[in-house]
């Protein structure tokens, strides 16, 4: 059954990332009301100037949205957006995205323009659209979810971020810093659709995200996330020199004619240390964010609980998915 449509009158309830400076954070948010406001509609904003109080609000905006028919809305990057979606699906409210990150892969994916005022206009005039996603033992993600080197790579970048400020080119100086840096390949068990799978890996990448997928070049997996899969990607040990390899054929979109990288789909996959392995939690990266968890992790697609507003196709203001898409070497 299609879900209802927010009324004529649905509030926004919309939670900002106070993002790296206050003059960029206060004209965010006049644009964000001016443009609802204009459209006769009812906003209430808060703003996250505190990583820790994210979850808090984002659990407070969704309760408020549902109780009054409303749409809880983040604007913010892959990591906001996550746990604004997350606390959507919990309570079962409409969802809208404003994408205000570095890549913005969720947004993109569904045509949502990355112009602040086009993004306000977008949601505006769109329509609820169940999507898909990816869940880790407790925890969504909308994008992707890794173990491994690639949390390392997320933290590094963040302090990157914070030293040299948010661009593709600080993504990329991470990356190469990650891989010739010191890490311990993980020994683990993949278990999918009765098939076990024992790998020593770098890191184990999952992915939700068919315009990740199209970029790295993992042709056969972007089909598979389009019909309702997860991506499991996982190079083989091949040294720092490999990895390095593997990066830029990521960046250059030709990862999937690697031979020591195993790629595969699946509903549901069961990740587990190799037997003799000592380690009980491990570092879990879900759209950015990385937590410890407690092993095994249980990896499941959930289809249609997600119900996103979303751009109409070929409308003035939501550009195709793929327009301003990027290669993105992380």
């Amino acid at each position: 059954m299609q879900p209802a449509e927010p009324g004529p009158t649905a509030a926004f309830y919309v939670v900002l990332n106070a993002g790296s400076g206050h003059s960029e954070t206060a004209l965010r948010e006049s644009t964000i009301r001016d443009g609802l406001q204009e459209a006769g509609r009812t906003c209430h904003l808060e703003i996250v100037d505190d990583p820790a109080r994210l979850c808090d609000i984002a659990r407070r905006m969704a309760v408020l949205a549902k109780e009054n028919g409303g749409v809880v809305v983040a604007a913010g990057g892959d990591g906001t957006i996550n746990t604004v979606a997350h606390e959507a699906v919990r309570q079962g409210c409409l969802f809208g995205v404003l994408p205000q990150g570095t890549f913005n892969y969720f947004g993109r994916t569904h045509g949502i323009p990355e112009d602040l005022t086009d993004a306000v206009r977008a949601l505006l005039g769109a329509r609820v659209t169940p999507v898909q996603i990816g869940m880790v033992n407790d925890r969504i993600f909308l994008v992707n979810a890794s173990v491994g080197l690639y949390p390392q790579l997320l933290e590094a970048r963040e302090h990157d971020k914070r030293q040299y400020g948010r661009s593709r080119m600080v993504a990329i100086y991470s990356a190469l810093k990650t891989a010739l840096g010191r890490y311990r390949p993980l020994r683990i068990s993949m278990e999918a659709e009765g098939i076990t799978r024992k790998i020593r890996t770098p890191t184990l990448f999952i992915g939700n995200n068919r315009l990740q997928m199209e970029q790295v070049g993992m042709e056969p997996l972007t089909v598979a996330v389009e019909e309702g899969e997860l991506a499991a990607i996982a190079p083989r040990s091949v040294g720092k020199l490999g990895m390095i390899g593997l990066l830029l054929r990521g960046a250059l979109g030709r990862l999937g004619e690697a031979e020591n990288v195993v790629a595969f789909s699946f509903k549901r996959l069961t990740v587990k240390h190799a037997a003799l392995s000592p380690r009980r939690r491990i570092k879990v990266a879900t759209d950015g964010e990385v937590t410890r968890m407690r092993m095994p992790l249980e990896f499941r697609v959930v289809e249609g609980r997600l119900l996103l507003l979303k751009p109409v196709a070929g409308s003035a203001s939501g550009a195709p998915a793929n327009a301003r898409a990027q290669a993105d070497p992380a």
